[in-house]
């Protein structure tokens, strides 16, 4: 028997998120910040939703767990987490806020609309990450949070004027630039995870590079699957560990064993290219000699 599509409800508006979640109306259209503690007393809905808005939440003390995307994420200990607009939501029956606090601040993109930060804002890599790679904040950096998010509140809750959007989009990039500057010493602080990380990365890459016969072109996100990371959480830490991306780590790997396979057999420079896994001979061409600068061919010719 054929299982009916499961519903789902868009919240496309600050308006309908806090009316579906039960939160106070928001003073402003497009931005309003929600203080959890007061929130207690609600029943979170189940209904799974479709956000359209920006969320930035720092939520403490929730028991049970909120499903965001495909991953169960839990608030228990207390994090800061950020979801961009398209991101699924679900809730569970078991979830207990009844020693909820913390704060959550949403935005719609239109707020960002003429401004530099709504092109710059999708650069903030942890607007896609999954969920259970939120941020650990200390003591200090909360409470330069809960400042930002108390001139955002002061603002908002002003009667619009002329220069309203340009001050909350002015504090916005501000908590933005203080949340990047975390992130990364995030990356810098937990270096035993993030260590452990890179070296199953590297122990990946290497058995991916050395089967041998013809294999697909090796992904950024078949390497973030495989570590049960999303790939900008991949990229980021090993940008902070080793200064390059993880495109930046495939590409030299796949030079490295494109040189083997030059000087080692006598596969033609289209045969090398397959035998990596490229479609197309001269898109590896091309990378290997911004990689090298030389072409396979001269490459092969310089060697003997």
């Amino acid at each position: 028997m054929k299982q009916s599509a499961r519903e789902f409800k868009t919240l496309s508006t600050v308006s309908d998120f806090t009316q579906h979640f039960g939160f106070p109306p928001p003073a402003h259209p497009l931005l309003t910040v929600i203080d959890l503690e007061k929130t207690r007393h609600l029943v979170p809905p189940t209904t799974p939703v479709l956000r359209q808005l920006y969320i930035i939440a720092l939520k403490k003390n929730m028991q049970g767990s909120l499903r965001y995307g495909h991953r169960p994420y839990d608030f228990s200990q207390g994090v800061l987490a950020f979801y961009a607009p398209g991101q699924y939501c679900e809730g569970s029956d078991g979830v207990d806020i009844s020693q909820i606090s913390g704060w959550m601040l949403v935005f719609h993109p239109d707020l960002l609309l003429k401004y530099p930060l709504g092109k710059k804002i999708s650069s903030y890599g942890f607007f896609s990450y999954a969920v259970h790679e939120a941020l650990h904040l200390s003591d200090g950096e909360e409470q330069t949070l809960e400042g930002l998010m108390n001139s955002i509140r002061h603002e908002y809750q002003q009667a619009i004027d002329a220069f309203s959007h340009d001050v909350l989009v002015s504090q916005l990039e501000v908590l933005l630039s203080y949340a990047n500057r975390f992130y990364h010493r995030q990356f810098l602080t937990r270096r035993t995870a993030e260590h452990d990380l890179l070296t199953r990365f590297e122990t990946l890459l290497t058995a991916y590079l050395a089967q041998d016969g013809e294999q697909p072109l090796p992904t950024v996100q078949h390497f973030a699957d495989q570590l049960h990371v999303s790939p900008a959480y991949l990229s980021d830490m090993l940008r902070t560990l080793t200064g390059q991306n993880t495109q930046q780590h495939l590409h030299h790997g796949l030079i490295e064993k494109a040189k083997h396979l030059l000087l080692s057999t006598s596969l033609s420079i289209n045969e090398t290219a397959f035998q990596l896994g490229f479609e197309y001979p001269q898109y590896f061409t091309r990378l290997f000699k911004s990689k090298t600068g030389l072409t396979p061919a001269a490459f092969r010719f310089s060697a003997q």
